[in-house]
């Protein structure tokens, strides 16, 4: 298979250079290849759907009438992947030549072009410099052609750091086995972040890393990994109500887990594609889902569902009695409260973790009267908030990460 159809992150390579054009301002494509494969119509149609124009074409002479020498050309190496945000600055910065030092760049596979530096596998030329491929043989490939005519008109070579080399953020692949290795690395890469985990983000991440190539190959949506989610947490309700809280509460806890690595999903989707839109479908609404089962697994356990409405039971437990729900929507609207206020708290992430929470709330339920729980929980959260918000907690306790 051609470098540019080997699939990375669930697109081919041609189609993370072709987000890459579009995110620079390309308003037309052109694509060198001798047919009009499969792969090529569905990077068509990315292209043409984001308002740009499309052009396959088979000999290097055939690029001299699509562009004008007012017009500015981003010319990528096949099989060249490199971080969105890394290429856009350098690419951004000035037109140019991108370079490595040769000894890094000849290694990791990039072409030599002087004695000091191999081809970084991208550069931006003036049109001006197209008009000269007419000159050329026309059996030339076009992109060692442009690369030619640029190190003979002397365009500025700018320097690609190597360090982006080393951590797998600029790449040349060229085989099945380079791009296997390279998707994992680049899941990696899109899913890092600074801040300390928590255990449900821990496990989403590791989902992610693990599953995240098979899930994006087989062109699973984030929305539909997001529905997968919802159904966790209604078949949590649904346990809670027949008074099965632990089952219930550890369902719901799962389904915060998988909602998690939806939204990983989206964002590494968004990132690789350089495209706005969240990441699941309805997805700012699938939280507040999860949340709503976790109150009600809760309220339910405390009106005894179950308990008295199971098979053989008697009727206990009045519908009407609001003081069950009163604890753990309390619990809820101040777990959503707390980060905003405890902005500098090193592990704000474990108030947010619902794994945390449904794990915790489900060796209570075993143990303890539930709803005196929550009400001392929901008591010890607001006296944090108003220390913090007075002044009365010193900042080294909430930002120290022993």
């Amino acid at each position: 298979m051609a470098p540019g159809f080997l699939d990375v992150a669930g697109h081919s390579i041609a189609r993370h250079q072709v987000a890459l054009a579009l995110a620079l301002g390309c308003t037309r494509i052109v694509v060198h290849a001798e047919t009009l494969d499969p792969e090529i119509v569905e990077i068509q149609h990315a292209a043409e759907q984001r308002g740009a124009r499309f052009h396959v074409i088979a000999a290097a002479r055939a690029l001299v009438p699509l562009v004008s020498p007012e017009d500015e050309l981003f010319v990528f190496a096949e099989g060249l992947l490199a971080m969105p945000d890394e290429a856009r600055r350098l690419l951004d910065e000035a037109p140019g030549v991108l370079v490595l030092p040769v000894e890094i760049g000849t290694p990791a596979g990039f072409e030599r072009i002087d004695i000091n530096h191999a081809w970084a596998g991208a550069m931006r030329l003036s049109g001006r410099v197209v008009a000269m491929l007419g000159d050329l043989p026309s059996d030339w490939n076009p992109v060692a052609a442009l690369l030619r005519l640029a190190t003979q008109a002397r365009l500025p070579l700018r320097a690609v750091p190597g360090v982006l080399v080393d951590q797998g953020r600029w790449r040349l692949v060229r085989t099945e086995q380079e791009a296997d290795l390279a998707e994992n690395d680049w899941l990696v890469l899109h899913t890092a972040t600074d801040h300390v985990r928590s255990p449900g983000e821990w496990l989403a991440v590791k989902a992610v890393r693990r599953l995240g190539p098979a899930l994006l190959h087989a062109h699973t949506r984030p929305w539909l990994v997001g529905m997968a989610a919802v159904l966790l947490a209604l078949l949590g309700l649904g346990a809670g109500w027949w008074g099965w809280t632990a089952l219930g509460l550890a369902l719901v806890g799962l389904g915060w887990v998988v909602l998690q690595v939806a939204r990983l999903l989206g964002r590494v989707e968004r990132d690789c594609l350089l495209v706005t839109g969240g990441p699941v479908r309805g997805g700012g609404m699938l939280p507040f889902v999860i949340d709503a089962a976790l109150v009600g697994v809760c309220a339910w356990h405390g009106l005894g569902h179950g308990l008295e409405h199971g098979p053989g039971g008697s009727t206990g437990g009045d519908p009407a009695q609001a003081g069950g729900w009163f604890a753990p929507l309390v619990l809820i609207l101040l777990l959503w409260l707390l980060p905003a206020i405890l902005r500098g708290f090193r592990w704000t992430a474990w108030l947010c973790d619902r794994l945390v929470l449904a794990g915790g709330l489900a060796l209570v339920a075993m143990v303890l009267p539930l709803d005196g729980a929550l009400r001392i929980v929901d008591v010890l959260l607001l006296a944090t908030a108003l220390g913090q918000a007075h002044g009365l907690i010193p900042n080294r306790l909430l930002t120290s990460g022993t």
